[in-house]
């Protein structure tokens, strides 16, 4: 099933390739989702563990979870995108680019996460830049090729980083000569200290870029304001998840290695500055677009802080990365139907979106009712539990500061929302879209209150993190 996941892709750019039909490219995006959510299931209901050295590709307890994540969105995305693409007038090459693009950056993100050797992960980390560089240039206007540029030169630069750090890795390692994961961990506690604390600060902060941390976040607001909302969504919700991956099992060898304290204080610095450059932003933002690429950064330093915890806050990032990337999804494709409807992304342009399409207002709403943390969103218990590490370490300060730049990000947040929803629209007409883009947020948004309500696999996400 690994093989297949990793194969059809390229088998469907073929088949596009040699169909030149404007109705395939969706077909083939849908059909791959299926395959992929299909697969994933089996995977990760019937994995069993064998020798990861030997196999480049493997199902584990960590990875199972993130491979999950990455399919149900992907499969709600895919779902949206035929209803989003459906009058698109681009040519047939243009959207035959398209296809391919899309089936690659899967590709190469579903290899990330099932990667067992840190090389090849970071190939396809890379991969991911080349993949996803044509989406978001996709409506080919000014502003997209600049956000593009930045996007694909800023990367690179944090890829040849993290080139940098597997390099003094490697050097920390002595004789071993391997990349794998399993032979890291089982090896780690004779590699040379210096070494290794010095292959972290590159590797995180060149991960870190495509995650989105602060100071090296600076291509995610405009990729994710000038890509299609679809291709909003998997960057946001599946993109990040993948360079959070990488991290956090590089992560695990200075855990073993007993020097992660050097790790944490790193990452507790770029964890708050994500939270305060985000708050900064969200609360003087102009375009709703960029706001949720500001939120995305937000939440991916709500993630190095609980990975810097240890314990219970490593637990509780898994929690709120599931939660992050299940609506933050749903935000970003409400997003594309109220660009559809509005044809904007200016704030101040929109006004009663209530009157103009009731089914998006409730769920832009409910989007932000999620990703603010109302319960019963599962991004409450994250967040709960994180703050309830920091008191449990006596972090007061620490706590104090999460909770006020937190609160200023609902704000900002709040601010909007109830200024495009409920403001006055004298001239309002009815909005109508396909039910294909509707019903993606509405299943995700589901799934993300029933989890807050039930979450019944608080167990296996600690065996899986089990070391942390």
């Amino acid at each position: 099933m690994i093989s297949l996941i990793l194969i059809f892709p390229i088998l469907a750019c073929l088949i596009i390739f040699l169909i030149k039909n404007k109705n395939i490219n969706n077909i083939i995006i849908s059909l791959y989702a299926i395959i992929h959510f299909v697969c994933s299931v089996c995977l990760c209901l019937n994995f069993n563990p064998y020798d990861i050295k030997q196999n480049l590709f493997a199902v584990d307890e960590l990875n199972k979870i993130f491979l999950i994540v990455l399919s149900v969105v992907f499969l709600a995305v895919a779902i949206y995108n035929s209803g989003y693409m459906k009058d698109e007038v681009s040519s047939h090459k243009k959207l035959r680019h398209f296809g391919y693009a899309v089936l690659l950056f899967i590709l190469s993100m579903t290899g990330t996460i099932l990667s067992s050797n840190l090389g090849i992960s970071w190939v396809l980390i890379e991969a991911t830049t080349l993949a996803s560089a044509y989406l978001i240039y996709f409506n080919k206007t000014k502003h997209s090729i600049e956000a593009v540029w930045k996007y694909v030169f800023i990367c690179s630069i944090g890829i040849a980083l993290a080139f940098v750090g597997i390099i003094l890795l490697t050097i920390s390692t002595g004789d071993l000569n391997s990349l794998y994961f399993v032979d890291l961990y089982n090896n780690a506690k004779i590699f040379n200290m210096f070494w290794l604390k010095l292959s972290f600060v590159f590797i995180l902060f060149g991960i870190g870029t495509k995650m989105g941390l602060v100071p090296v976040h600076f291509w995610l607001p405009d990729a994710h304001a000038q890509s299609p909302s679809p291709i909003s969504a998997l960057l946001s919700a599946t993109l990040l998840n993948c360079a959070f991956f990488v991290i956090l099992k590089v992560f695990k060898i200075l855990i073993i290695a007993g020097c992660d304290s050097w790790a944490r204080i790193m990452l507790y610095t770029m964890g708050f500055l994500s939270l305060f450059i985000a708050s900064v932003f969200i609360y003087h933002i102009n375009n709703y677009k960029r706001m949720l690429a500001y939120s995305s950064i937000e939440n991916m330093g709500i993630l190095a802080i609980g990975m810097a915890l240890g314990g219970i806050g490593v637990v509780a990032s898994i929690i709120h990365l599931i939660g992050h990337s299940l609506i933050k999804a749903s935000f970003f494709m409400t997003s594309g139907n109220i660009l559809k409807i509005y044809n904007t992304k200016k704030i101040k342009s929109i006004t009663g979106l209530i009157s103009t399409d009731k089914k998006t207002s409730w769920l832009w709403v409910l989007s932000f009712l999620g990703i603010s943390a109302f319960p019963p969103s599962i991004l409450f218990i994250s967040e709960f539990l994180i703050l309830k590490t920091m008191l449990k370490q006596h972090h007061y300060f620490m706590s104090a500061v999460f909770l006020f730049l937190l609160t200023i990000v609902l704000y900002g947040l709040l601010k909007v929302v109830f200024k495009m929803t409920v403001a006055d629209n004298k001239e309002h007409t009815k909005a109508y879209l396909p039910i294909t883009m509707y019903a993606p947020q509405i299943v995700l948004l589901l799934i993300a209150f029933v989890l807050g309500i039930y979450f019944p696999y608080f167990d296996t996400i600690k065996q899986a993190l089990i070391g942390y």
